[in-house]
């Protein structure tokens, strides 16, 4: 049975990374982004988290859609897209009247048309230029 709860572990989270050759990092961290996420949704089938999401956002006007994951034996049944509406009906839910609010992402390679069905534009468009990361490794410093 398909349920989308609130709860997930650090443990869980890192393996549905592992699962789409995600980076890796430790689980300190994982939990981190797990503790300090405005929302996170995780899918599980029985007692398996076959899917998560997280929403990051302070209350200013970005907010950014993170980790939108679904294990690869459940794509295409829908679980990613209702994680994006989850979370893209919680942050126009908690804005306050005459709130904007701009929702950032990074899509996965050959993910864009999937966020375009959301109404996310590709970037570089006429309002923007490309967007830009950097990692940073505590070791290298």
């Amino acid at each position: 049975m398909i349920r989308y709860v609130d709860d997930i572990t650090a443990e869980e989270y890192m393996n549905l990374r592992k699962m789409v050759g995600w980076v890796q990092f430790p689980l300190e961290e994982a939990q981190a982004c797990i503790d300090n996420a405005y929302m996170v949704m995780c899918v599980r089938d029985d007692e398996k988290a076959i899917g998560v999401v997280r929403l990051l956002w302070d209350g200013g006007y970005i907010a950014f859609l993170s980790d939108v994951i679904v294990d690869p034996e459940y794509q295409g049944q829908g679980i990613g897209r209702k994680l994006v509406e989850s979370c893209i009906e919680r942050l126009k839910g908690d804005m306050k009247p005459g709130y904007k609010v701009k929702l950032t992402l990074n899509s996965a390679k050959g993910k864009e048309p999937f966020y375009e069905k959301f109404g996310f534009r590709v970037r570089p468009n006429e309002d923007a230029g490309p967007a830009m990361d950097q990692w940073f490794i505590a070791d290298e410093f």
